[in-house]
C-alpha cells in the first residue's frame, strides 16, 4: 500500500474521502435514485419482476452508467428484486407480482467510478394495514440512524438508534446483514451494523462513506439463505422490509446522496 492511501485510512481500515469527493457520491447516487423513482409505475399486479429488472438494466444503460451487480460474485442482473418474506438479495424472474405484495428494489450505479447504492420499498396494488405500519417504521428506523451520524459519535450510535426504536414497535432488526462502507469500490470497511450499544465501534469521521439500510422483520429477526445462494428470506416466513441510503460524514453532520429527485422515497408519498 503506497503512503498516500495510507494516509486516508482509519485505524479501523475505514477510508476518509476528500471533500471534492463528495460531488461523485451525489452524482452516482442521484442517478440510482432517479431510477428508483421511475421503476415505481412499472410495479403493479401482474408485473414480474424479471420485467422490473429489464427496465432497470436499460435505463442505467440509457443514462450511461453502468450497474455494480452485474456480474458481481457472478450475479446477472441490475437490481435485487425482493417480494414479502424475502429479506434480500431477491433474484428477478418470472415470478408475478399479487395484489397486496411489498417488494424492496435494490439498485447499484457506477457513475465515472463512484457507487450509488440505494433501496425502497414499493407496493403492487393495495397495501395491507400491517405491512403499511411495517414499512413506515422501517423508513423511520432508517431515519433515526442516519440523524445519529456526525463526527465523534460511533458506529453503535446507528446501530442502536434503529434496533431500539425497532424493537419499541415490536418488530425484528435483522442482524445476517448490514451496511458496508463504499465510494470508488461497491464495498468497503465497515460493516455497518443495524444494532449496538452508544459508544461502541469506530468513531466517525468527516470523509467516511457508507450505507445504512436496515432491514426489518415483522416477525423474528433470523433469516436463512436459499439454494440459490442469494435469495435470504425469513425463517418464521414474516413479512420483512428494508430501505437503504448511502451517506457521507460532513464536518457537522451528514449528507445524504442517494435522495430521490421526485421526493418519492417512501411508497406512501
Amino acid at each position: 500500500m503506497n503512503h498516500e492511501s495510507q494516509r486516508y485510512l482509519t485505524k479501523d481500515g475505514i477510508r476518509l474521502y476528500e471533500p471534492g469527493d463528495f460531488a461523485g457520491m451525489h452524482a452516482a447516487g442521484r442517478l440510482t435514485a432517479q431510477i428508483l423513482d421511475e421503476v415505481a409505475v412499472h410495479v403493479f399486479p401482474g408485473q414480474t419482476t424479471g420485467a422490473i429488472d429489464d427496465f432497470i438494466r436499460n435505463r442505467v444503460e440509457e443514462l450511461n452508467a453502468v450497474s455494480a451487480t452485474i456480474g458481481y460474485k457472478g450475479y446477472q442482473h441490475a437490481s435485487c428484486i425482493s417480494v414479502n418474506h424475502v429479506v434480500c438479495h431477491g433474484i428477478p424472474g418470472d415470478k408475478k407480482l399479487k395484489d397486496g405484495d411489498i417488494l424492496n428494489i435494490d439498485v447499484t450505479t457506477i457513475v465515472d467510478g463512484w457507487y450509488g447504492d440505494s433501496s425502497r420499498m414499493y407496493v403492487a396494488g393495495t397495501l395491507s394495514r400491517k405491512a403499511e405500519r411495517l414499512i413506515e417504521v422501517t423508513h423511520d428506523a432508517l431515519m433515526l440512524g442516519i440523524e445519529a451520524v456526525k463526527p465523534g459519535n460511533t458506529f453503535g450510535d446507528i446501530g442502536y438508534a434503529i434496533q431500539s426504536y425497532v424493537e419499541a414497535q415490536r418488530m425484528s432488526v435483522v442482524r445476517d446483514f448490514c451496511g458496508h462502507g463504499l465510494g470508488r469500490v461497491f464495498h468497503a470497511p465497515p460493516n455497518v451494523l443495524h444494532y449496538g450499544r452508544p459508544g461502541t465501534g469506530p468513531v466517525l469521521e468527516e470523509g467516511m462513506f457508507f450505507t445504512i439500510e436496515p432491514m426489518v422483520n415483522l416477525g423474528r429477526a433470523e433469516t436463512k439463505v436459499l439454494a440459490d445462494d442469494w435469495t435470504a428470506v425469513t425463517r418464521d416466513k414474516s413479512l420483512s422490509a428494508q430501505f437503504e441510503h448511502s451517506v457521507g460524514v460532513t464536518a457537522d453532520g451528514v449528507e445524504i446522496f442517494t435522495l430521490s429527485p421526485a421526493g418519492t422515497f417512501h411508497p406512501t408519498y
